[in-house]
């Protein structure tokens, strides 16, 4: 990806906090790994608690600071990431090193499933905003997911929400607006964000919606007039949620509904 363009933004972003868990349990020499630290991740939190405790000696709790490169297109996938605080981009980057975000990942999923040995990457996948998860080596998730049980239909039903995800990305970036893009990307933020305010920059959301810098500050300056958001520098506040996400109309909400169902069917598990 275009890693200059990433680092620069990086500078301006803020670390989010460790999680605090408990109910601890200590694994060989590495960090803590907790069944309420766990389930911080929905997908994980999802899981029979007897099956996720089963993953507790190969999961591993790792920090997601800002523009780590999780993998790269073609590379092979050698781990898989549950995150809990951290958001994640999943990214399609040209050969001239332009870059356009086709998806995004938080406490809802996980980045990297790979279900077939020697399966590579078919997109980047970069932290876009820091935090923490968990990580797995895909060959015991491979092991886990050919057991069966409910670890399998959890990720086949996450996959159809994310496909979903990039179904509207897609259509949207040929037919919405750059404000109705914008409210989009906002909103998918603020459903894995723990409050109101993001903390990012007009230069990293035009890198990953693929614009110009100046196409960002004109439909920021309009949300604003509009009295959706209130944009300071490195910081926007959202103060009418249902307001964005009766502009971001169609290109939003089809994906926000496949997990909203995707959430009902966890739920009456």
């Amino acid at each position: 990806m275009n890693n200059v363009q990433l680092g620069n933004a990086a500078q301006k972003a803020s670390v989010n906090q460790i999680p605090v868990s408990t109910k601890e349990l200590k694994v060989a020499s590495r960090p803590v790994v907790s069944l309420s630290g766990t389930q911080q991740n929905e997908l994980l939190g999802a899981l029979p608690r007897n099956d996720l405790e089963t993953l507790f000696e190969h999961l591993e709790l790792v920090p997601m600071p800002f523009g780590k490169e999780l993998f790269e297109f073609g590379s092979k996938l050698e781990y898989v990431y549950f995150p809990t605080t951290a958001i994640v981009s999943l990214l399609y980057v040209m050969e001239d090193g332009a870059t356009t975000e086709i998806a995004v990942v938080g406490h809802e999923g996980v980045v990297g499933v790979s279900l077939f040995m020697g399966e590579r990457a078919m997109c980047s996948a970069v932290v876009q905003s820091a935090g923490y998860g968990y990580r797995l080596k895909t060959q015991f998730l491979r092991d886990a997911f050919n057991q069966g049980g409910a670890l399998p239909q959890l990720l086949m039903r996450y996959t159809n929400a994310l496909f979903a995800q990039m179904a509207q990305n897609a259509v949207g970036g040929r037919h919405s607006s750059i404000e109705q893009k914008l409210c989009r990307w906002l909103l998918d933020r603020l459903d894995r964000s723990p409050s109101n305010e993001l903390k990012v920059t007009q230069e990293l959301i035009s890198i990953m919606l693929g614009v110009r810098r100046e196409s960002i500050t004109a439909a920021a300056g309009k949300l604003q007039d509009d009295g959706l958001i209130q944009y300071r520098r490195g910081n926007i506040t959202v103060i009418d949620r249902q307001g964005l996400e009766e502009y971001a109309g169609e290109c939003y909400k089809v994906a926000k509904t496949e997990y909203d169902r995707l959430l009902m069917d966890v739920a009456a598990r």
